[in-house]
């Protein structure tokens, strides 16, 4: 069974690139989850991550896999 490496810095630049492509403003985003834009952009900008909650439903409310934001795939 072979070992995958996540980094966050693959984290980051994958949430930035599904955000950037899900059609939604970082505003609504924010709504959605119930989260300041500020915290938002310290999740894009990797000052801070989101708990496993709120990544959960980041990846429902910009419509994609976790796999694909933790480059699993």
């Amino acid at each position: 069974m072979s070992t995958v490496k996540i980094d966050l810095e693959t984290i980051r630049e994958n949430l930035k690139k599904e955000i950037e492509t899900c059609g939604k403003t970082k505003s609504q985003i924010a709504s959605e989850l119930g989260i300041s834009k500020p915290t938002l952009s310290q999740y894009l900008s990797g000052r801070a991550m989101p708990s496993l909650v709120t990544f959960a439903r980041l990846c429902d409310v910009i419509d994609c896999s976790a796999d694909d934001i933790l480059g699993l795939k």
